[in-house]
């Protein structure tokens, strides 16, 4: 870690913190996307909350705050914690996040109930092991970064070469047991991950906010991809983010380094659920408004090809009189066809372009198709399950079952 810690122009305290963070991030976010898509984010709060009697017990045994033995007894509480979990589970008489909720309250009282008892001994060796409940960054040392690097490095290792299992089993649990995988060997690896995550960023930020941790990065990447392959890269490469931007922060303002992590990663995800493209918020919003303009503007132009064939080329209030539609929307449309090239103008007095003549006749042919797939569609021999859009029925459908719909209308109407 010397070489790496040379690389970056902080000082060897802010170097080690930064590198914790970017550690931690990756891990958290590749190892807590495995619970956050099992709905079991919780199970992630319960077992780092567990961590805390681990740490103390670890140190009662030992008499010292060596970080590689502190981690041990971290790890050992959370899978002892988790076996709990899934042994009320499978009792069938206990909910699932009543379970998680009996064991994390009784392991985190038991924490705290050490570590008042520690205290109450003027031991001078324990103090700071209640940085395990807040997290404290400044107090990682570079032979702590080796074993976290370590635990990174050999968590993802395996995640990549059991991928195939887990993503089965991540998914269909039943499915990934009958073709004969190890459902309950795979169920325990993704644990042991989980737990691994935990033990490696409880240090930095907390046994009360490591939960978040393993779940911002795959909130945060879910807005921006459905497949899992990606979502643990993206998950990864946010959680590193959010742990460098808030150890840089926290380290110039003189901030708690694990809650300043959090607050960031707070705003990673909240920025990705508004504005990510296909799934954000504010997203979703502008092309619902989006649809609905290109739908006002679509029926004025077919009202306004209908009053064409009655009479004479109406003013925007005569349009807006015979569509029934309230004049600031007919004249909202009229602007947009105007835009787009499919009016010409008489004074007040509109009419249709070239272009927009065409674009009514497409519109209406589009309707109409839409129209017979409603009625005759469901004889159709599709060969899979698709849903044709009914703004791209021919492109959705295909050129030779769009054929044979109107083929069935054309025998129809003959019939008739």
């Amino acid at each position: 870690m010397d070489w790496l810690i040379d690389l970056l122009p902080l000082s060897y305290t802010d170097s080690v913190v930064f590198l914790g963070a970017v550690i931690l991030g990756v891990a958290a976010g590749v190892l807590g996307a495995f619970a956050v898509l099992r709905q079991r984010s919780l199970v992630g709060d319960a077992l780092s909350h567990a961590t805390l009697p681990g740490v103390c017990v670890a140190f009662i045994a030992t008499g010292a705050k060596d970080a590689s033995t502190l981690a041990i007894g971290a790890a050992a509480a959370g899978l002892v914690a988790a076996t709990m979990i899934l042994i009320i589970e499978r009792t069938d008489r206990i909910r699932p996040d009543a379970a998680i909720g009996v064991v994390l309250s009784g392991f985190f009282s038991l924490g705290i109930v050490l570590l008042t008892y520690l205290a109450n001994f003027n031991n001078s060796n324990q103090a700071g092991l209640d940085t395990y409940l807040f997290g404290q960054a400044a107090g990682l040392l570079e032979q702590d970064l080796t074993v976290m690097g370590l635990l990174c490095l050999i968590s993802l290792a395996g995640v990549a070469l059991a991928f195939r299992p887990l993503k089965t089993a991540l998914f269909d649990m039943a499915f990934a047991g009958s073709v004969g995988l190890p459902t309950r060997l795979l169920e325990l690896a993704m644990t042991a991950m989980l737990v691994i995550a935990i033990v490696i960023g409880v240090r930095t930020v907390g046994a009360i906010l490591m939960v978040a941790m393993l779940v911002v990065p795959t909130i945060t990447a879910r807005q921006f991809t459905s497949r899992l392959s990606i979502l643990l890269v993206l998950s990864g490469l946010f959680g590193a983010a959010v742990g460098s931007i808030g150890a840089l922060i926290s380290n110039s303002g003189g901030l708690p380094t694990g809650p300043v992590i959090v607050l960031v990663g707070f705003v990673f995800a909240m920025t990705a659920i508004l504005l990510a493209p296909g799934r954000g918020v504010a997203w979703r919003a502008g092309k619902i408004m989006r649809d609905r303009r290109r739908a006002a503007t679509e029926g004025v132009l077919i009202d306004l090809e209908t009053a064409l064939h009655a009479g004479a080329p109406p003013t925007p209030e005569e349009l807006a009189t015979v569509s029934g539609r309230p004049l600031r929307t007919v004249k909202r449309a009229l602007t947009d066809l105007d835009r787009a090239g499919s009016l010409r103008r008489d004074g007040d007095r509109v009419y249709l372009s070239e272009a927009g003549a065409a674009a009514v006749h497409t519109l209406l042919d589009r309707r109409d198709l839409w129209t017979l797939w409603l009625e005759y569609g469901w004889r159709l021999d599709i060969p899979d399950a698709r849903e044709p859009d009914p703004r791209r029925l021919r492109e959705t459908l295909g050129d030779d079952l769009t054929d044979q719909l109107l083929a069935m209308a054309s025998e129809e109407q003959a019939g008739s």
